[in-house]
């Protein structure tokens, strides 16, 4: 087995940094040295990566991907192939995707179709999370069977999308109870669709079909009352851990708060359209320009004081893990599908390959602190879902690593840095303080010099153990 010892560089955890040298044997990080030790104790690897200068961090990992997602008569433009390769590139290790029941569809085939997408086509790690779009008995015993047998332990549900994914409130009482029994988490899209479409309807007869529509028909408000309801539904459960996903909103946060305040076992996300994007800035863009930024949960405007919260959040630790949410399409032939009414446009965003790279911006910023960056970009996420081997640079643990360099800087763009299957960047013109410099996936070096040095199929399935907050 191969050993490679990165040497220099200053090692980032949750909980601190220190100066040493991180010694990987095969797939695992084997040992962490002084500075000098690995040397005088005569230490060899067959390859040295000098990180002198820069910082070593566990890879990233994303918790919340949609690759090759079925969505408003098209598929999202990433493969598992292309969305993976394009993460490496973003010092991403893993990544956890979405199965997709839709209501009326079987469970177990919905799973089996998304281990043939995936199987023999991923650059980096992967685990699947499962949507359950039809909670009925047949979906409640799958649920049980995949937490036991399939290694899928968090099961998403919509409050939005009537007649795709859609589940009412006895449907979520029941799916959160099964959850009680079995110790998995409940992931909550957390929109009063019912209102939604009222209002969409509303809007479009009224003539209102530019992209910004979007967000004004799908209002803070009503994501607010969907959080705090799904919370409600929480508890009488029985405490069922609850995981509130893309959160955008004042409102939604403020419920989260006060749930952890009361002692709930609730948590939620946040992804970087929400930090650093606008309603004004973004999809208000003259034309049909602000396609590019339909996502649900929509952009908010920047005259409240969503961003300012959000950042708030995730210092205080009320929004515990930031992911991505990435959904990618292409303006041609896929967002256009909406020209003349917004509610057609492909709902999502592509962001998997930046969030490393945005969120450390927020460390320069002064929003966060570098360990806090490491904290919701890897280590949480990993507790979070039941990645035991993952999220933290510990002997035992894969060698899924970021070499970090702080004192370079990274342009977003077309012709800049962009390797997601899309043709626009959501971050076009966005340049950060900081670049990814080596990733490696399980000891392996996948991305260094500014080029892809993985390969397609090196990335396995892993099947994820229950949330060890709370087991």
């Amino acid at each position: 087995m191969a050993r490679t010892l990165i040497s220099g560089g200053t090692v980032v955890s949750a909980t601190g940094r220190t100066t040493g040298d991180v010694l990987i044997d095969g797939e695992t990080v084997a040992a962490i040295f002084a500075p000098g030790q690995a040397e005088s104790l005569g230490v060899t690897a067959d390859r040295v990566i000098d990180a002198t200068g820069k910082y070593v961090v566990p890879g990233g990992i994303d918790v919340h991907t949609h690759m090759e997602l079925p969505f408003g008569g098209t598929n999202a433009s990433d493969t598992f192939e292309t969305g993976t390769i394009a993460a490496a590139w973003g010092g991403v290790t893993t990544i956890v995707d979405f199965a997709v029941q839709k209501t009326g569809e079987n469970v177990h085939e919905s799973l089996a179709a998304w281990h043939e997408k995936a199987a023999g086509n991923c650059a980096i790690d992967y685990g699947f999370h499962q949507i359950i779009g039809g909670v009925d008995e047949d979906s409640l015993k799958a649920m049980t069977y995949l937490v036991d047998n399939e290694g899928v332990t968090s099961f998403k549900l919509f409050m939005a999308y009537p007649g795709v994914f859609y589940a009412d409130d006895g449907q979520i009482l029941r799916a959160m109870q099964n959850a009680s029994e079995t110790g998995a988490m409940i992931m909550m899209h957390a929109e009063n669709g019912i209102a939604i479409d009222v209002l969409v309807a509303q809007a479009l007869a009224r003539g209102e079909t530019d992209p910004y529509f979007h967000s004004l028909t799908r209002p803070a408000e009503l994501e607010g009352e969907a959080t705090h309801r799904a919370i409600q539904l929480a508890k009488v459960a029985g405490n069922v851990p609850l995981y509130i996903v893309h959160m955008s909103a004042s409102e939604a946060l403020e419920e989260v708060a006060a749930a952890q305040h009361a002692g709930m076992n609730v948590f939620a996300e946040t992804c970087p359209q929400y930090l650093y994007l606008s309603l004004e800035d973004q999809l208000m863009q003259p034309g049909f320009e602000g396609a590019k930024w339909v996502c649900s949960t929509p952009l908010r405007t920047k005259h409240a004081h969503h961003h300012r919260d959000l950042w708030k959040g995730l210092r205080m630790n009320e929004l515990a893990v930031v992911s991505t949410d990435h959904c990618p399409f292409c303006m041609k032939d896929q967002k256009e599908l909406g020209l003349g009414n917004f509610s057609a446009i492909p709902n999502g965003i592509g962001g998997v390959e930046h969030r490393m790279e945005l969120l450390y911006q927020g460390v320069v910023n002064g929003e966060i602190t570098l360990e806090r960056w490491v904290e919701t970009c890897s280590t949480t996420p990993a507790r979070m879902f039941g990645l035991d081997r993952k999220g933290a640079i510990a002997p035992g643990m894969d060698a899924d690593i970021l070499v970090w360099d702080p004192t370079k800087r990274t342009k977003i763009g077309v012709n800049d840095k962009h390797h997601m299957n899309m043709d626009h960047s959501a971050y076009e013109g966005f340049e950060i303080d900081g670049k990814v410099d080596t990733v490696l996936s399980r000891g392996t070096v996948v991305v260094e010099n500014d080029t892809f040095t993985g390969s397609v199929g090196h990335g396995r399935y892993v099947k994820r153990g229950l949330s060890t907050y709370l087991h």
